[in-house]
């Protein structure tokens, strides 16, 4: 996928996630989350090239610095990754994200060990997490599952389940709770969107 059309998806994902967006000018310019995610994409890149791992760190402490979203260069993200006001969030090095995730402000995707392994969550593809959790260690989160805010997530929870505790327990998600899939075939580049 080439690199506008890649923007072009983080735009919509956004707008798509916030009803508050009021065009795409305004998503480029102000949302801190957006320019995390972008960031993080380029020192990602660099954490792959053994040279560039110290400055892939400083390109991620300065957009920590600037966005107060903290993204380490190894963490692997997927497609329309979005954060909502983001403030707080600190995604861990072993940390793996699937496609059409969202996390609020506050959110920890944060390690329990300090050996150098996968120390960090994975989560499934449309995963949904709430302000001030925290999913702590090598636990999986199965795809369209919902982490409520402030839980503790502890332990691995399979797909469709919804996660509210301290410690987290999870339940199977409602029919009603399930949030549409969106169709990447809607982020069309249209120049009318940029109104």
């Amino acid at each position: 996928m080439g690199i506008f059309k890649r923007l072009r998806e983080d735009i919509c994902s956004a707008r798509e996630h916030d009803p508050a967006a009021r065009s795409d000018v305004e998503v480029v310019l102000v949302y801190s989350g957006l320019h995390a995610i972008w960031s993080h994409r380029v020192a990602h890149r660099m954490w792959g090239v053994r040279p560039l791992k110290t400055p892939a760190r400083v390109l991620s402490q300065v957009t920590r610095g600037l966005t107060g979203i903290e993204i380490h260069p190894g963490a692997h993200i997927g497609r329309r990754f979005f954060i909502d006001h983001g403030m707080g969030v600190v995604i861990g090095e072993t940390a793996e994200v699937g496609d059409d995730c969202m996390l609020y402000q506050g959110v920890t995707l944060g390690g329990t060990s300090l050996e150098q392994t996968k120390r960090h969550p994975t989560l499934g593809n449309g995963v949904v997490v709430g302000a001030g959790a925290k999913v702590l260690g090598p636990v999986e989160i199965g795809e369209q599952s919902a982490v409520g805010a402030n839980a503790v997530v502890v332990k691995s929870a399979p797909a469709h389940s919804v996660l509210v505790g301290v410690p987290a327990k999870d339940r199977k998600r409602r029919q009603e709770e399930h949030r549409p899939l969106v169709d990447p075939a809607s982020y069309a580049l249209d120049p009318a969107l940029f109104i």
